[in-house]
């Protein structure tokens, strides 16, 4: 079977899948990169391993090319990407051939569900997405509240499946991560990301200031940059808190992944407008205790409340920090659900088993059927609906 993946660009959250599609298909899998990856993701270091990648097509640099690809694969996965018009086009000719396909999406309205009422919105969905509804075209969810978007707007009934992202899965020896962890007396919790609004790094400040009143040992690290940068610094500087909690800036994902295995606790305060969040993945696979926004995307699929992970819900300063000091103050449910995290991520949600069950559910779909797992990646996606729970 020929697969191929056409979306925006390639990241470094999509090559361990990307790697394991080409290698469980033995080289008949391609990545077709639709424009240029942004200055600002470059700086990060998100494209540095592109150019050795020898599946990856460039649609800018070979249209012709990626056309006639996309139209003679056996299956052909549709990201996001700003040439909208041409992903229509391409979308139909694909369609007219009745050949499968599947589309892979995050939320339609993170900003509110409302906006599904606007006509001009539902039009453009409709085009999009929704006159697809019977022809043989599948969903793939990155995000636990992908299906509800799609529900309203009537788009691929009962057929939508639980997907997400995937960065690289590290396999560690018995004992080996916890001996990783810093062993210094304190407790010490990992941020990681842009300094944005709907990704509440204040809530880690008040954190903060809240344990030295409490007294407790602990050490805060911050990883990332942004526009709240300058005014989050002075707020641990007029606080007192610079002993307590270090900057790191912006660092490569290798720097991250250390931090990860160094730190007890990782702290997730992304709101609904986090589409998935893929630092969930890594911190749970560093064997670190979470404690995470419900609203995010990653988090209903990837997180059992009390077995691999703590939630919170609602953008609640009060319940979350109230979950972290729980697992400041009890040292052995940090390690457990650290463990059962790791597990989550060694077992199911990784690149390599997601690999194999889209590639088993493409070759059902070849032969007429619809064959969804019965859990992880590629399940069928229930109807969660955003701040129920």
């Amino acid at each position: 079977m020929r697969l191929t993946f056409v979306s925006n660009y390639i990241n470094h959250h999509q090559i361990p899948f990307s790697n394991a599609c080409y290698q469980e298909l033995e080289g008949e899998y391609f990545f077709i990169q639709t424009e240029p990856m942004e200055d600002e993701r470059i700086a990060m270091g998100w494209g540095k391993e592109v150019g050795k990648l020898s599946y990856v097509r460039y649609l800018y640099q070979e249209a012709q090319q990626c056309e006639k690809l996309i139209l003679e694969s056996d299956l052909v996965v549709f990201g996001w990407s700003n040439e909208e018009i041409w992903m229509d086009g391409i979308i139909q000719k694909r369609m007219a051939l009745g050949k499968p396909a599947l589309r892979m999406s995050e939320r339609l309205y993170k900003e509110g569900r409302w906006k599904f009422l606007s006509p001009r919105g539902l039009w453009k969905k409709y085009r999009q997405y929704t006159r697809y509804r019977k022809q043989p075209m599948y969903l793939l969810c990155a995000g636990a509240y992908v299906a509800s978007d799609f529900r309203l707007i009537g788009a691929y009934p009962d057929k939508m499946l639980r997907f997400g992202y995937f960065p690289e899965t590290l396999s560690y020896a018995e004992g080996q991560l916890e001996d990783r962890k810093l062993q210094d007396g304190r407790v010490h919790l990992l941020w990681a990301g842009r300094f944005i609004p709907y990704k509440h790094p204040e809530f880690v400040i008040n954190l903060g200031e809240e344990l030295k009143q409490e007294q407790e040992k602990f050490h805060i690290h911050m990883v990332g940059g942004g526009v709240l940068e300058e005014q989050l610094k002075a707020q641990v500087k007029n606080r007192g808190l610079e002993e307590v909690i270090t900057f790191h800036g912006f660092a490569a994902p290798g720097q991250v992944r250390e931090l990860m295995e160094q730190c007890h606790i990782y702290l997730f305060t992304s709101n609904q407008d986090e589409g998935w969040g893929a630092v969930v993945n890594e911190a749970m696979n560093s064997g670190c205790g979470i404690v995470a926004s419900q609203e995010a995307g990653a988090v209903p699929y990837l997180i059992r409340h009390g077995e691999n992970g703590l939630v919170y819900h609602k953008d609640s300063y009060q319940e979350f920090a109230g979950l972290v000091k729980q697992l400041v103050r009890d040292r052995e449910l940090t390690a457990r659900l650290g463990q059962q995290a790791y597990q989550t991520i060694i077992n199911q949600w990784n690149a390599e088993h997601a690999a194999k069950e889209l590639i088993r559910f493409g070759k059902a779909l070849l032969e007429g059927q619809i064959a969804p797992a019965q859990e992880g990646p590629l399940s069928k996606a229930p109807i969660l609906i955003p701040g129920k729970g």
